[in-house]
């Protein structure tokens, strides 16, 4: 992993496609996501699709935090 690639990281997930090419934020969650047998999720990546699948992501990345504290509760936390 690169210097560069490590710091891009932080802010998104990044996938190196078996060709070496570079899927990142949405798109490369939807390439897992058929990866492993979610194929009828390929229509959201094709425009305009594509576009929501990267908000949502935006949206969510940018407020990890909250959305942490909502969907992975402990069972013996608050």
């Amino acid at each position: 992993m690169t210097p560069a690639l490590r710091t891009a990281c932080v802010d998104a997930v990044h996938v190196i496609r078996p060709d070496g090419g570079v899927l990142r934020a949405g798109a490369g969650c939807l390439y897992v996501l058929e990866a492993i047998g979610w194929w009828w999720l390929r229509p959201f990546s094709w425009v305009p699709f594509i576009w929501l699948v990267e908000l949502g992501y935006h949206i969510v990345a940018t407020n990890r935090m909250v959305f942490n504290r909502f969907l992975f509760r402990s069972e013996d936390g608050p």
